[in-house]
């Protein structure tokens, strides 16, 4: 009877944690969808393939090793890693868009921390290779504008390919995706080059 009991407890328990820890993000995220399409698509010149299943992330922060408590890390990356997966198995986005502040810590990490950084973020955050990924730079990736030094911006736009300014075409949409911090206006070393990049792409528009 004991041992009946146990197993059932165990059983139970295993029922449990299987569900909070994997099940919850399936019924939870299901209940999301992507838009519906308007059935006035063709008075528009557009066609269904134009439509672009974009997906948005914003401030992730990602725990690093000066503040952040390893179990806190352990458990919010779970989560996070968790949430992603599943909203990539049920929706497969095209492109998905990380909008800044990726990392908690990133402007005070050394540079072998910030490999870790890195690593832990790709991991965290992979897609299926048909799915294209952009990063946006945040201040808690390189630092607020007073505190930014070309070494942080350069590690970050190295480890990410995310230039300050820069323009993206898809399925003829376009993004611009700018460096927020670059739109000080005091012309250092980083608006100015920012600046200047805006107005070229500017220019490649027909108004």
């Amino acid at each position: 009877m004991v041992k009946k009991r146990l197993f059932h407890f165990v059983l139970y328990a295993a029922v449990l944690v299987l569900f909070c820890e994997y099940g919850i993000y399936y019924v939870v995220i299901f209940q999301c969808s992507w838009p519906e399409v308007p059935s006035s698509i063709g008075e528009h010149n557009l066609s269904r393939r134009h439509l672009l299943k974009t997906m948005f992330i914003a401030d992730t922060h990602l725990l690093g090793p000066v503040h952040g408590h390893w179990f806190d890390k352990l458990r919010r990356e779970w989560q996070m890693y968790r949430s992603f997966k599943t909203a990539i198995e049920l929706f497969n986005p095209e492109v998905v868009f990380f909008l800044g502040d990726i990392f908690d810590e990133g402007q005070l990490v050394s540079a072998p921390s910030f490999n870790d950084y890195t690593s832990r973020f790709h991991s965290l955050f992979s897609v299926p290779i048909s799915t294209r990924v952009y990063v946006v730079v945040g201040n808690h990736d390189i630092g607020f504008h007073y505190r930014i030094t070309p070494l942080l911006v350069n590690r970050f736009e190295n480890a990410f390919n995310a230039s300050a300014v820069r323009r993206i075409r898809l399925k003829d949409i376009n993004f611009i995706l700018i460096n927020s911090m670059a739109m000080e206006g005091d012309d250092c070393f980083l608006c100015k080059a920012a600046v200047k990049k805006i107005h070229q792409i500017s220019g490649t528009f027909k108004f």
